[in-house]
């Protein structure tokens, strides 16, 4: 006989399922239609998906019911068919399942971090009206995820409780901040929730294991906790020719269940991008775990996110700033530009993310440290990985003014429609800024403002030849200007994929567009490095190849695990290991030494990623790059 869930939670661990939405986005659903609505349209599809979850191990089976509120609907005409679209969303789970499975109704955030789109009460008259049909159904359970405000985590959570004591599930949808949207703390927003009748607390969505590693080790402390739930997504999404893709690999999440586990997670499952693969590998790794209050521990040090990653970039101690006003340089770069340059000698780029907030000091003096030792160009990501930053066109005209450094801007396809897009390169012809790299940019939806759109007007390809439409003088719209634009354009190149061949295609389509040179992600194999310059030795154009030091073992396992594009060795992350603090970012800096080794045999241009704003590690390597070319080292000691 099934337990109820409250004591079946005490007694086991529950595999919870996977995605929905992006498992039927594989299947071929396209993005922009109600995927609540198959429930109605596709019933044997929706039916398919639960029991392949249920096959691989899943024994708690959410409902396809996460967006099926008036609010959400209404979109697309479907608000009359609230009650037909949950009735139908429970009654297929339970025929796909066995009786061993337990169905919990999927109840989604109606405001989704936006904090004021929705009134208070048009919000409560929603959730009441999704909570009653729901309620009315052979569910085991309810689940609310990916809320944002504790506000309305609580607003949902009351009017169940007013109706009915069925167990309830309260997920969060975090980036390892610390605290919800509206500014309580985890640990605050789950003991109130707890007093409020919460069955269950934990996340879901916005991060992968390792940002929920993070936020689940902030409340594993907590005194008389409630059991929590964890459903990670499948790592940082890659959107390639028009379509997502995610990195993390069942393996990797068969790993981090025994982390969650060990937290005190009694619910393990998965949200976007995860597969039935990515549950039968979790449901197997934990068929021997028993829980046991006991072993509820804390991470000593949680997995760290690298040079492209963004939760912890707050976390590295300021230095005072000198007191001493930085001088001027000038624009002592504008002769050669760097494709002219790398054809003389190896050429280091240095990229320096843009703060999350208003303090710029760290970044300033990071430029200064990197001017002193000589880089050719100091580069800045357009809100990598979706999320906010400060701008880097404000940014590359203080470093070009205050420091003397070439600056390089990214130019994002995601953010900007045409008119934005033009009228940006207009502004950085305007402040003398020339060197751009185009990229296509991280989805909107996947960063800190997932209410933002994804504009995607053109594509990398297209907008490399659109900003060389501008250096010859016309416009967007094919109006001529009355002065012509000198970007020098670059494209971007991850090498690290299974097919390097069909890469490379896609990089000579870029060269046809119009790219004036090539930047890699961060490669961690030499020999990728040599299979790289025999791939691409037939180019016209130079290749800075990527070199990001990595800052300790769990940086290693982040990025390999759930940044997409990069890809780490074996060795290399046998050899960091455990190591962090000061052993872990030596070892990192001497691990990217190797790589130099190999790279500037092959390579002229070298690029440099900075992890967490430590500019000292790339102030090291560049000083290695300017040892072995014979060229004059930086004596700077930031």
């Amino acid at each position: 006989m099934k337990l109820e869930l409250r004591e079946a939670l005490r007694q086991h661990i529950l595999v919870g399922d996977g995605a929905m939405g992006t498992y039927l986005y594989q299947m071929g659903f396209p993005v922009g239609i109600s995927y609540e609505e198959l429930n109605l349209l596709k019933p044997d599809v929706i039916m398919d998906v639960h029991r392949r979850y249920y096959e691989a191990g899943a024994r708690i089976i959410e409902t396809n019911t996460f967006s099926a509120n008036r609010e959400k609907l209404s979109k697309y005409g479907l608000e009359q068919d609230v009650e037909a679209i949950n009735r139908a969303g429970v009654e297929l789970a339970r025929k796909a399942v066995g009786n061993d499975a337990y169905v919990v109704g999927a109840i989604g955030s109606i405001r989704a971090g936006k904090r004021k789109n929705v009134r208070t009460t048009k919000v409560k008259e929603d959730l009441r009206q999704q909570i009653e049909v729901l309620l009315d159904t052979p569910v085991d359970g309810l689940l609310l995820e990916s809320f944002y405000d504790l506000d309305e985590m609580l607003l949902a959570l009351k009017i169940i409780r007013k109706l009915s004591d069925i167990p309830v599930i309260c997920q969060f949808a975090t980036e390892g901040t610390g605290t919800t949207h509206d500014g309580a703390t985890l640990q605050e927003a789950f003991n109130k929730l707890k007093q409020n009748g919460a069955d269950v607390v934990g996340f879901n969505c916005r991060s992968g294991p390792n940002g929920l590693l993070r936020s689940l080790e902030k409340v594993a402390g907590m005194n008389d906790p409630l059991p929590f739930s964890v459903f990670p997504n499948a790592g940082i999404p890659d959107y390639v020719d028009g379509r997502f893709t995610y990195a993390a690999t069942p393996q990797y999440f068969a790993e981090t269940a025994l982390k969650f586990a060990d937290l005190g997670a009694r619910i393990i499952g998965g949200c976007c991008g995860t597969t039935p693969e990515h549950v039968a590998a979790m449901a197997q790794s934990l068929h021997d775990y028993t829980p046991d209050s006991t072993r509820v521990v804390r991470l000593q040090t949680p997995l760290t996110a690298g040079g492209t990653t963004t939760a912890e970039r707050g976390t590295i101690q300021v230095d005072e700033l000198r007191t001493e006003q930085t001088t001027a340089q000038g624009a002592d770069y504008q002769e050669p530009n760097i494709v002219e340059l790398v054809k003389q000698r190896h050429t280091v780029i240095v990229e320096l993310d843009p703060p999350r907030d208003l303090d710029i000091t760290k970044f300033m003096q990071g430029a200064q440290a990197l001017k002193e030792a000589n880089v050719d160009a100091l580069t800045m990501a357009d809100n990598s990985l979706a999320v906010t930053r400060m701008s880097n066109l404000a940014l590359g005209y203080l470093v070009k003014e205050q420091t003397g450094l070439r600056p390089l801007i990214h130019i994002a396809c995601r953010d900007r429609n045409m008119i934005g897009t033009q009228s940006h390169m207009m502004g950085l012809h305007a402040l003398g800024i020339d060197h751009v790299l185009a990229v296509t940019g991280d989805p909107a939806r996947f960063g800190d403002l997932p209410g933002s759109s994804s504009v995607y007007d053109l594509t990398s390809f297209e907008i490399i030849r659109m900003i060389k439409q501008l250096n010859e003088g016309v416009a967007f719209s094919g109006k001529a200007l009355k002065k012509t634009a000198n970007f020098i354009i670059g494209a971007a190149f991850n090498p690290n994929v299974k097919y390097l061949d069909k890469a490379v295609q896609r990089l000579e389509r870029k060269i046809e567009a119009g790219a004036d040179y090539i930047m890699t992600q961060p490669v961690y194999n030499a020999e990728l490095i040599e299979k790289i310059y025999e791939a691409t030795k037939h180019l016209s154009v130079p290749i800075f190849i990527g070199i990001m030091p990595l800052a300790s073992g769990g940086n290693a396992t982040y990025l390999h695990n759930e940044v997409p594009g990069i890809q780490l060795s074996d060795e290399v992350r046998q050899r960091m290991g455990e190591l962090k603090g000061e052993e872990g970012r030596a070892m990192g800096v001497q691990i990217a030494k190797e790589l130099l080794d190999t790279a500037m045999k092959y390579f002229n241009g070298i690029y440099l990623m900075t992890p967490f704003l430590s500019y000292e590690m790339t102030v090291q390597l560049t000083n290695y790059v300017w040892e072995k070319s014979g060229r004059a080292v930086s004596t700077c000691t930031h």
